[in-house]
């Protein structure tokens, strides 16, 4: 996308279209990989407290956080960053927060799967298949930034710090993992339901702005696929 120069309405399209197909492979990768933990036998207020109770909340509360972060920054008016305001300042905005905030729960994610017998080889997995999430993350940053006068290299550096979290996170949680393991599965229900709702409210529909709504289902469809395979071949074998 660097190496466009000045991108057209359809590379646009195409790009949110495989960016969003990516995004929902990886968000649904997040949930199975919530519902797949081994229960802990944690307890609440009396009640046992499942894991998928827990990816159910944290699902929740990711697209509460969106919500509530759009609605922040609509009711600021008086926000900049660089030279952008108004709707291009509240798209940046909240494509940025969320992707930032999205990672943290990644890393929390990261840091746990390395504790336990098998801690090494589902560790080196989850590692690298959170690594493999972070290019359409990436990308979904560019195609926010780049079109909106935003620098070559600035768009770089913001994709880069969106993704930072992961590994700051992940030493800590690693370090106290007795503390995080309750909110591994909250944390990974978080991080998909806040990328599923900027997914189908940010992505698809800015695709469908730029591409006919078939175009834009069949690159979708196809990216989703991509993003599964690609998954499937990193995947150990039991």
């Amino acid at each position: 996308m660097l190496g466009l120069g000045k991108v057209t309405d359809v590379w646009l399209g195409l790009s949110n279209a495989v960016a969003a197909g990516m995004m929902l492979s990886a968000s649904l990768h997040l949930i199975q990989e919530g519902l797949d933990l081994d229960a802990d036998g944690s307890v609440m207020l009396g009640m046992d407290v499942s894991h998928q109770i827990r990816v159910a909340a944290g699902f929740i509360m990711g697209m509460g956080f969106v919500i509530a972060t759009k609605k922040w920054v609509e009711s600021h008016e008086e926000l900049k960053f660089g030279d952008l305001t108004g709707k291009d300042l509240r798209k940046v905005f909240l494509m940025v927060a969320v992707m930032t905030l999205h990672s943290l729960s990644e890393g929390l994610g990261i840091g746990v799967s390395f504790t336990g017998k098998d801690g090494a080889h589902l560790g080196a997995f989850i590692s690298a298949s959170l690594a493999m999430h972070n290019i359409p993350e990436g990308l979904a940053v560019a195609l926010v930034l780049m079109p909106r006068g935003v620098s070559k290299f600035s768009t770089v550096l913001w994709s880069i710090f969106t993704s930072m979290p992961q590994p700051l996170i992940a030493v800590p949680v690693f370090m106290f993992a007795s503390h995080f393991i309750f909110w591994q599965s909250v944390g990974l229900g978080f991080a998909a339901g806040s990328m599923i709702w900027v997914t189908c409210f940010e992505l698809l529909a800015d695709a469908i702005k730029d591409l006919s709504i078939k175009w834009t289902a069949v690159t979708t469809v196809a990216s989703f696929a991509a993003g599964h395979i690609l998954r499937q071949l990193i995947e150990p074998a039991e």
